[in-house]
């Protein structure tokens, strides 16, 4: 590969890092291709993007962002692939898991930058999968705020004659 092919693949994963605001690096070593493709075909049905490259065009190419990845630079060793993610942040983890229970513990996890935030080592791979994403926690918060007023309408609907006599004694009360 020459020089100008590197930098063109350079500029085309600097391109993709900074479009995504999730990403993941993985390490599929041991896998056989049939296995990699079925990996492939997994992350593209859940509307992940999955690449292999070099670790030196990783590294480089992260170092054109804006932000501090000298922490996730430990994580490039060995046969490291590439997960992006655009709107879901765990979603990449989900589909490392369910390939996992399949293939027992591979691809094997490296590293992940949730918007900016860096997850390096396999231990963080559970707490990735447990991460709400930005929709999932807006519809728990709409929930929460409808409940209080579902209760109160479903009390105020289920005790009509309970209501008005309550209103009436009230109102008795006063005079």
């Amino acid at each position: 590969m020459t020089r100008e092919e590197k930098g063109q693949i350079i500029d085309a994963l600097a391109e993709k890092f900074s479009q995504h605001e999730h990403f993941y690096i993985t390490d599929a070593s041991g896998l056989t291709v049939a296995q990699i493709n079925a990996f492939r075909r997994l992350c593209f049905n859940a509307g992940i993007e999955y690449g292999v490259y070099k670790n030196t065009l990783i590294r480089k190419a992260l170092e054109k962002q804006e932000g501090n990845y000298e922490e996730l630079f430990k994580a490039l060793h060995g046969f490291s692939g590439v997960l992006f993610s655009k709107e879901v942040g765990n979603l990449p983890a989900k589909v490392i898991k369910e390939y996992r229970n399949k293939l027992k513990g591979k691809p094997g996890f490296k590293a992940a930058s949730i918007q900016s935030t860096l997850f390096v080592g396999e231990e963080h791979l559970d707490t990735l999968v447990e991460l709400k994403s930005k929709n999932e926690l807006i519809g728990e918060i709409i929930s929460l705020l409808q409940s209080p007023a579902k209760n109160v309408l479903s009390a105020l609907l289920s005790g009509k004659q309970t209501v008005a006599g309550l209103v009436k004694a009230l109102e008795e009360r006063k005079q």
